[in-house]
């Protein structure tokens, strides 16, 4: 069976914040212990000796199999150094980006102090308690960043050790009870990836090891693993009682070993998965459903609950507001709650060198996050980890292009073009053909390019203009799609972005579908390109499977009806990355066009008859839906508000 792979969310207090004398303005902190802080040059020498993964960044791409071979350890890592560098790089210059929007005078950032005091836990635990910063927002009187100082209280308890596992236990129901929940808070154990029946030396789908875990809701469950030696390259999944999968980690930011932190959403027993990069388990109560033995070898398990320590802070946002956010010290986890309580970004991982130079967001921390308000209001970020001190960055910026007077141009290209493909990790410049080189693969003559490029461009109208408009989020939201039928190419010019649709994989050196540039939320560089490439799209099926869309086509389908729909829906699936959104949940039933890939019939629109260009397909958009849970991040995502707060009007 294919599970179908679902995140579970509960947050609780209510919405109050306490009121606090506001922070003043002071110059930022110095390192801890008076020591000397990281050069840009070391920070480079550091990120130069993590390699780039092979393939292109599963974050920004739609890759053909979902992106269940790529690795996202790797890219994590990768991501980290490389954050690393451009935080640095971003604090040699003072950023001067909201004087320079708003007119007003650039002012240092406000630090303020936590009120409870060190060690102390249960003073701003929740939404109710929270602390409010104040005098930080976009209004000309407020400061655009603030560091927030705080201590979080340790959570040390009694440890179980527990001998290893016995084979078989790669399921579910063979999963062994650790006793955490019940009668211990933590337990160490060891055991083997590759031991078990279905290791390289048995069936060859993978060995798996469970663990049974009686998680309580609103404590924090630890998953750590560590090897000592040998070739496990370890992965974590955790599953709900129900098979669905609400955390996974491959590999920390430090190496390759995993650690999974997850507060529990509610009551009930939960399962950690140990198995070996890459084999994944694709039905969790069947312990031969692994997808091949992957690495194998030793490792140190750790399992740990506990009620962790929690600081909140309340933040006044207005609608548009795009915050970033980044800690250090011993906060591991940043989230970000709107004012009904709403978990609309939860992170546990520094993914900021996706975001493009040009934005003036924060990164370089342990956890860095960000979220554009949909609506005014107290909005709550919450700070947890382990025991000890740390720093919070704080940023608030207005988007982009606003008070420019400019509309945001988005041009597509079906004529074919010289792309630099080193953006990707691809060799660099390459003639990429034109769409017309497609046509003959999906039954199509060139008479039906004209028609074609028309229903391409529709699509993408209604998904990034007239969806907007409709909502009521931004009637007179100012989005010019030009395309290069009707039009000639403006790319180069300001406030131009691109998508190319043409090309192949073989052309281009970037092994994906469709991939962009950036995420860039608050659009703050307005110049991006990204790729739509045909060779998958049009392939034979019996190659890609449900990622060619040849795969749905029948004699009943209207072919030019549903390969401009579909490619229309990959054109804005890439266009929403550099609006700023991340992808989604793919695997469960809601249509959204951020869908990570792997379920393809979702988004390309293929309705319940499995035959595309037909009465029944559904018309995908963007709007509210789960992140997808492998690449680390939580809660709920509103694909459609993101991209309506950025674009002018």
């Amino acid at each position: 069976m294919r599970t179908s792979y679902l995140v579970a969310l509960s947050v609780s207090g209510v919405l109050a914040a306490s009121a606090l004398p506001p922070a003043v303005a002071a110059p930022a902190g110095t390192p801890e212990d008076g020591a000397p802080a990281p050069t840009e040059a070391t920070a480079e020498k550091v990120a130069s000796k993590v390699q780039r993964p092979q393939g292109p960044n599963p974050y920004l791409a739609l890759l053909p199999d979902g992106g269940q071979t790529a690795d996202y350890g790797a890219w994590t890592a990768y991501m980290a150094a490389q954050a690393h560098v451009r935080s640095l790089q971003r604090q040699s210059t003072v950023t001067t980006f909201e004087a320079q929007q708003q007119g007003r005078q650039p002012r240092g950032p406000l630090v303020y102090q936590e009120l409870e005091a060190e060690g102390v836990r249960g003073g701003n635990d929740t939404l109710a308690t929270a602390e409010r910063v104040r005098g930080l927002g976009t209004d000309r009187r407020e400061s655009a960043a603030a560091q927030v100082l705080g201590w979080l209280a340790s959570t040390e308890g009694e440890v179980a050790v527990l001998p290893p596992n016995a084979e078989d236990d790669g399921s579910i129901p063979l999963a062994r009870d650790t006793g955490v929940g019940e009668t211990v808070s933590a337990v160490t154990t060891t055991g083997t990836v590759g031991d078990g029946p279905h290791g390289s030396a048995g069936t060859g789908t993978g060995d798996l090891d469970a663990y049974a875990v009686s998680g309580l809701a609103g404590q924090v469950l630890t998953v750590d693993i560590v090897t000592p030696e040998g070739d496990l390259d370890p992965m974590l999944l955790l599953f709900d009682a129900e098979g669905q999968l609400v955390g996974f980690n491959d590999d920390t930011a430090e190496g390759l070993d995993s650690r999974l932190t997850l507060g529990v959403p509610a009551d009930g027993t939960y399962y950690a998965f140990v198995a070996g990069f890459p084999t994944f388990p694709l039905d969790p109560f069947d312990s031969a459903s692994g997808d091949g033995a992957g690495s194998e070898g030793p490792y140190e398990l750790s399992i740990t609950q506990v009620e962790q320590d929690t600081d909140v802070f309340a933040v006044d946002l207005e609608e548009g507001d795009v915050l970033g956010l980044s800690v250090s010290g011993s906060a591991t986890v940043l989230d970000v709650l709107e004012p009904d309580g709403t978990l609309v970004h939860g992170s546990e991982q520094d993914a900021s060198f996706i975001y493009p130079l040009a934005s003036p967001l924060p990164g370089g921390g342990n956890a860095v996050n960000d979220h554009v308000a949909d609506v005014d209001g107290r909005h709550y970020v919450a700070v947890r980890g382990t025991g000890g001190a740390y720093d919070l960055t704080a940023e608030v910026y207005r988007p982009g292009l606003e008070g420019q007077r400019r509309e945001q141009t988005l041009f597509l290209d079906f004529d074919g073009a010289r792309v630099n493909t080193a953006i990707w990790g691809g060799p660099g410049v390459r003639q990429l053909s034109p769409l017309t080189s497609f046509l003959d693969d999906w039954g199509l003559s060139q008479a039906d390019y004209k028609p074609l490029v028309r229903e391409i461009v529709a699509t993408v109208r209604e998904n990034l203009e007239r969806d907007l408009r409709r909502s009521g989020l931004d009637e007179d939201v100012e989005i010019r799609i030009r395309n290069s039928l009707q039009h000639r190419d403006p790319f180069g010019q300001d406030n131009v972005s691109r998508v190319v649709v043409g090309g192949t994989i073989a052309e281009s050196g970037v092994d994906t579908i469709g991939i962009a540039q950036s995420i860039d939320p608050g659009n703050f560089d307005q110049e991006e390109t990204a790729l739509v490439l045909l060779d998958v799209l049009s392939s034979d099926p019996d190659v890609f499977g449900d990622a060619s869309l040849n795969f749905y086509l029948a004699p009943q389908s209207d072919r030019v009806g549903f390969v401009g729909q579909a490619i229309g829906n990959v054109t804005s699936h890439e266009a929403g990355h550099f609006f700023g959104d991340w992808h989604v949940d793919q695997f469960n039933d809601v249509l959204n066009l951020m869908d990570q890939g792997g379920n393809f019939p979702l988004l390309y629109g293929a309705g319940p008859d499995g035959v595309g260009g037909t009465a029944d397909d559904p018309d995908v958009d963007f709007g509210e839906d789960v992140f997808v849970p492998n690449e680390g991040f939580r809660g709920v995502q509103d694909t459609l508000t993101r991209v309506a707060a950025v674009l002018p009007d």
